[in-house]
């Protein structure tokens, strides 16, 4: 865990139907869950919502585009919520909900602590590894960097191990 630094991560996903539709149901009865569990997982630090506490009302890449920004203390954190966690439940159900375009479609980069990034931020943070592949500046579970502050490698992330 960095002293001086934190991870934001942004995943986008296009949804098969409309939010309000008969196909996105368990996926909307389980989003209140999925984020309580989030926000009560060691490492969890905030994640992006309106006024109501809603994250996907905010669609700034189109209407058929779920966001999810967050900020965590460390890349081992998020791994443990999102592969270890009920989340990983919910992850292995994802084609039942979003398609896939090949393209990027989560990113990682460190941030100051207390710093919360905007979707701007995150989209060019995702723009960045789409052209550039993993960098310090903008990676993945796959490829992760170090904090700005840190020295130790992370050991190496095999996805298909943790996710069936």
């Amino acid at each position: 865990m960095s002293n001086t630094h934190e991870l934001a991560q942004l995943n986008i996903a296009v949804m098969q139907a409309p939010l309000d539709s008969p196909a996105m149901a368990d996926f909307v009865a389980n989003l209140e869950r999925i984020n309580a569990l989030a926000e009560a997982s060691p490492g969890f630090v905030w994640r992006l919502q309106d006024e109501a506490g809603d994250a996907t009302a905010i669609r700034p890449f189109g209407d058929e585009v779920l966001v999810n920004l967050s900020v965590w203390q460390s890349v081992e954190a998020l791994r443990e919520y999102v592969y270890r966690s009920a989340h990983a439940d919910m992850l292995k159900r994802r084609n039942e909900w979003f398609t896939r375009d090949g393209q990027a479609h989560m990113v990682f980069w460190w941030v100051p602590r207390g710093h919360r990034p905007d979707v701007q931020e995150a989209a060019a943070r995702l723009a960045m590894l789409r052209e550039q592949g993993p960098t310090p500046a903008a990676f993945t579970f796959r490829q992760s960097f170090l904090a700005p502050d840190q020295s130790v490698p992370f050991a190496p992330f095999d996805r298909e191990s943790q996710v069936g």
